[in-house]
């Protein structure tokens, strides 16, 4: 799975001249948390900053709810989305692995990605955006089967232990995740088919470790 499959693609935008109070309105009235801060040139919306509701709100005094319907306090009108957004931005590519875009969110330790194509926004991904890509992987309403186990045999590829068997009895791997912890390779194959029992007995008589079988209806 890729990012253009699960990123926002109806993005709400504002200028870096929009005051903070415009921009504090669209969060409430769209119920968004974040907004790209673009520029138009070359025929295209270029991001040069990206402000959240955090920003917002530490812009303005502790009492003040900048996000309320109507604000009394008009003492900030003066500061627009330049002044605060953060213009240090992490940007990938609609082609991106989905697994990539969530490594970077946790390695950089930031819940928002701008997706980018030539320089131009095309996309916004969230964490929420990434939860529900792993969710789809693991839906047990599609049916078939998850094995959960431990790849033992040192220096094995996963792709190349699963593919084979796949292959040898006719079942479609749906999906297959692989997770290093604590010196662990752990994996997650999902199957279907009519012989996915076989390829479990098989799995059985690996070698590696099979900790966990759910059958799904």
């Amino acid at each position: 799975m890729i990012v253009s499959m699960w990123m926002i693609r109806d993005l709400v935008t504002i200028e870096p001249t929009t005051p903070i109070t415009k921009a504090a309105a669209i969060m409430a009235q769209r119920h968004i948390r974040r907004l790209p801060v673009i520029e138009q040139r070359d025929n295209g919306t270029h991001p040069v900053g990206i402000i959240t509701a955090t920003d917002i709100l530490h812009a303005y005094p502790p009492h003040v709810n900048p996000f309320a319907i109507v604000v009394s306090d008009t003492s900030q009108t003066h500061i627009t989305a330049a002044d605060i957004m953060s213009r240090a931005l992490q940007t990938v590519a609609p082609e991106t692995p989905i697994y990539e875009a969530a490594r970077i969110m946790r390695n950089m330790k930031i819940s928002t990605l701008l997706v980018v194509q030539k320089t131009k926004l095309v996309g916004l991904l969230t964490e929420s955006d990434i939860f529900r890509a792993f969710v789809s992987i693991l839906d047990s309403r599609q049916g078939g089967m998850h094995i959960t186990f431990e790849m033992t045999k040192e220096g094995e590829d996963i792709f190349g232990f699963i593919a084979p068997i796949a292959l040898r009895w006719g079942v479609h791997v749906v999906s297959l995740i692989s997770v290093e912890k604590d010196g662990r390779k752990m994996c997650v194959v999902r199957i279907a088919g009519t012989s996915v029992e076989a390829m479990l007995e098989e799995l059985w008589h690996s070698g590696h470790s099979v900790l966990n079988v759910l059958r799904l209806p």
